[in-house]
């Protein structure tokens, strides 16, 4: 091979190597999906799902982001219920009316999936009430991932009261 060749394919490689290495220091265009995107879609249909089915005063509906079993847990200042039966229990008991539960709303959510059926999400929460008074705190919730989607495994919730 003339010695020429020998060059120009050296120069073009060493070109080629070149351009590699400017376009992978480059931005991407678009930023690539987050391998969880669809989840937290899916959960965060869930919670306003939820939060549609309170601010109507369905506590029925509102629970369908629930697991629907008697391994469900709730934790919060009145303790531990047990069960899907026992945590809805506990919100009508708590929530007896429409005035008692008020118009709900969700923020400040952050999502954490521990594994690609597993997710905790924490927030904050407010009822904002006319007679009874505005209510709010934080809540940490459980979810795992069933055939019919995501559910609540564990509720922990709790009040924060105002600073006066």
């Amino acid at each position: 091979m003339p010695r020429i060749c020998k060059t120009i394919f050296a120069a073009a490689g060493i070109a080629l190597l070149a351009v590699c290495g400017v376009l992978g220091q480059r931005p991407l265009l678009s930023k690539p999906a987050d391998v969880h995107d669809a989840d937290r879609a899916a959960i965060g249909a869930v919670l306003k799902a939820q939060q549609a089915a309170w601010n109507r005063g369905d506590v029925d509906s509102f629970l369908v982001g629930y697991w629907q079993s008697p391994e469900l847990t709730f934790s919060g200042s009145s303790g531990v219920s047990r069960g899907w039966d026992g945590v809805l229990a506990r919100y009508k008991k708590n929530y007896p009316d429409r005035a008692a539960m008020g118009e709900l709303d969700f923020s400040d959510l952050e999502f954490r999936f521990l594994e690609s059926d597993a997710a905790l999400v924490l927030g904050k929460w407010h009822l904002r009430r006319e007679t009874a008074g505005d209510l709010g705190g934080v809540f940490t919730l459980v979810w795992q991932k069933f055939p019919q989607g995501w559910k609540i495994i564990h509720d922990h919730t709790s009040t924060v009261t105002a600073n006066p």
